[in-house]
């Protein structure tokens, strides 16, 4: 599995989400994930954690052996800037 396709798996999930995922190691099973929606919004981490993790589906099992999230709202996202 590729940046792309995870990229695109999430997006496909959450429509309008802004999502940056980068290969950790190039060996394309360890990313790093940061997903920005508004679909975040009164969600826990975990509960946002596992709205991606469902978006990957399978390959959560089979494909990524290691994702590190950042998810965050928009208006998180705007502090942080």
């Amino acid at each position: 599995m590729d940046v792309s396709e995870i990229k695109l798996k999430i997006e496909q999930a959450l429509p309008g989400a802004e999502v940056e995922v980068r290969d950790m190691t190039g060996g394309g099973d360890h990313f790093e994930a940061l997903v920005i929606t508004p679909e975040f919004e009164g969600r826990s981490m975990v509960e946002r954690h596992q709205l991606v993790y469902r978006a990957l589906g399978d390959a959560m099992r089979q494909q990524v052996h290691a994702l590190s999230l950042k998810t965050l709202t928009p208006s998180q996202s705007q502090r942080g800037r």
